[in-house]
């Protein structure tokens, strides 16, 4: 397969799967991999991965479930890492399992309502007017609400979902109740919560799963020392 200059390929560590990453565009971080063994696999899962990126979170979800993952359909707004996304998919030989679309997560087509049993998205994290200011476009783009907002993320995400359906996300600590109040208002019940830290510090990452119709009762996880 033909890289561009920018580009290389990089071992997944799981299955012999790999992917391409590049100097230039957002890569993906270690956050992106503890979302993958957060979420729980069931059997014959549909999955969408919202914010896709290069892929990683799709990927490496169904590199540990290969069982269990009937599709996964990977949504990425830019256009380069989209393109990205598909050749990786294309490395690994799995087209009849992985689909790439190149759109925004407020623009996904409504053959999509009610299809999916999990949505795993690890989305922008900051704000708008906040975080660091000299990133590339790129980069901006995947870390700030510039593009998409949480709001519109779990909206979306509860369009998409079938009932009963999952969505596994990942998100700074400290916007915990924000998360939770928008899934909560989309009809999707927090039902697992498990925070990140370094050791001896307070926790910077939360993960948060929400299901399609389920019942309040919410369980916080052991905490996970990175």
């Amino acid at each position: 397969m033909d890289l561009k200059n920018d580009e290389r390929i990089e071992q997944l560590g799981l299955n012999g799967l790999k992917i391409i990453q590049s100097s230039n565009l957002y890569r993906f971080t270690s956050d992106a991999v503890l979302l993958t063994k957060f979420a729980s696999a069931k059997k014959n899962d549909v999955v969408a991965d919202f914010c896709a990126g290069s892929g990683i979170v799709g990927l490496h979800f169904y590199a540990l479930n290969p069982s269990c993952v009937k599709s996964v359909d990977a949504f990425e707004l830019q256009p380069a890492l989209a393109d990205m996304c598909e050749r990786t998919v294309e490395l690994n030989g799995l087209q009849e399992k992985f689909k790439v679309h190149n759109v925004a997560i407020q623009e996904i087509s409504n053959e999509f309502n009610g299809k999916f049993s999990l949505i795993l998205c690890n989305p922008p994290y900051e704000k708008p007017d906040s975080g660091e200011k000299s990133l590339s476009e790129s980069d901006r783009i995947a870390r700030h609400e510039i593009a998409v907002t949480l709001k519109e993320i779990v909206t979306a995400a509860a369009k998409n979902l079938k009932y009963g359906g999952r969505l596994c996300m990942a998100h700074r600590a400290d916007r915990l109740v924000d998360v939770l109040c928008e899934m909560r208002a989309n009809g999707l019940e927090p039902k697992r919560i498990k925070f990140i830290s370094a050791k001896d510090k307070a926790p910077y990452l939360m993960f948060a799963e929400g299901v399609k119709g389920g019942k309040p009762c919410v369980k916080i996880e052991p905490q996970f020392y990175n």
